[in-house]
């Protein structure tokens, strides 16, 4: 880079000649930019190499979330293996929930999280421009979302898959099972199924609200309110109207605590609702998220 003398101008001003340089790194393609952009994207999630104040929603809802089991593991861990076999605690076994039954615990948690993430993914980049330069990059809009979906999904899998394998823990410690390396191994692929079954819904949902709107605000709200709209509108309709309890696929609220139970083949709540009719639920919830984040990101115009 060459500076020009000082600019015959008042105030001294120098103009700097920059100029260009090419560049001479490795070129990575589509694939490289869809994983750098995700890899940007799930620290901004977690407010990693930002302020303080950007980590403590997500350090405090992930907190949240794997603090029940924390303490289960922690009871489990106290009481030696006599106390619980002379039966002085009455009920022990009772003292840890199953593993659909957890998710009861942070329900909250999970669709705070879900309400933070997809905004703080999708809204910024189209208020700041950044969506115009992402874009102008080997990305397509397709790839864009992407990044943007599995960033995401990554984010959430540490409330919907992490707390579940911990409570896998908080069982074999107390001896309640799973039995057996293959009962572990079908234990263990029942937890990322449902997680993964969880966290697919909710990212389809999260990225089609969020991109509606570039404020944060507005699509955390929006979020909120679908979710609470639809767990009111089948909560009059099956308790009031007496309709089939199936229709709880539609509430946002209650179907993924209802397919995770039935895919840990636990009957104790949702009765009224299949495996089937909760994967079917899901899956409508899915696409239909998708299909609006896609269309939406289709129409947008965007200056590069």
């Amino acid at each position: 880079m060459s500076a020009l003398p000082p600019a015959a101008s008042t105030g001294g001003a120098r103009i700097l000649d920059r100029g260009y340089r090419r560049y001479e790194g490795g070129r990575r393609g589509v694939g490289g930019a869809v994983r750098t952009l995700t890899r940007h994207s799930v620290q901004r999630a977690l407010g990693l190499r930002r302020s303080p104040w950007a980590k403590v929603l997500p350090v405090l809802t992930i907190v949240i979330s794997y603090l029940p089991a924390v303490v289960f593991v922690g009871i489990v861990s106290f009481f030696s293996d006599s106390v619980f076999s002379e039966g002085d605690l009455s009920d022990a076994e009772l003292a840890l929930p199953s593993y659909g039954e957890y998710f009861f615990f942070i329900q909250s948690a999970v669709i705070l999280f879900v309400a933070f993430v997809g905004p703080e993914l999708l809204c910024p980049d189209r208020r700041t421009g950044m969506l115009g330069l992402y874009l102008a990059s080997p990305l397509t809009r397709d790839t864009y979302l992407a990044a943007k979906a599995i960033a995401t999904g990554v984010v959430l899998a540490f409330v919907t898959i992490g707390p579940p394998l911990v409570m896998l823990i908080a069982f074999i410690i107390q001896g309640q099972g799973p039995d057996g390396p293959a009962a572990v191994a079908a234990t263990l692929a029942r937890i990322v199924g449902a997680g993964l079954a969880i966290t697919v819904l909710f990212t389809a949902v999260s990225l089609g609200i969020s991109s509606l709107t570039d404020r944060k605000a507005f699509a955390t709200a929006g979020l909120i309110l679908v979710v609470l709209a639809s767990s009111a509108v089948t909560g009059v309709l099956v308790g009031v109207l007496q309709a089939p309890e199936g229709l709880l696929v539609l509430d946002l609220f209650a179907l993924p605590f209802a397919l995770v139970v039935r895919i840990h083949g636990e009957s104790d709540a949702f009765d009224g609702v299949t495996l089937g009719a909760a994967i079917l639920g899901s899956l409508a919830w899915t696409i239909l998220g998708a299909a609006v984040a896609r269309l939406r990101y289709q129409r947008l115009q965007v200056t590069r």
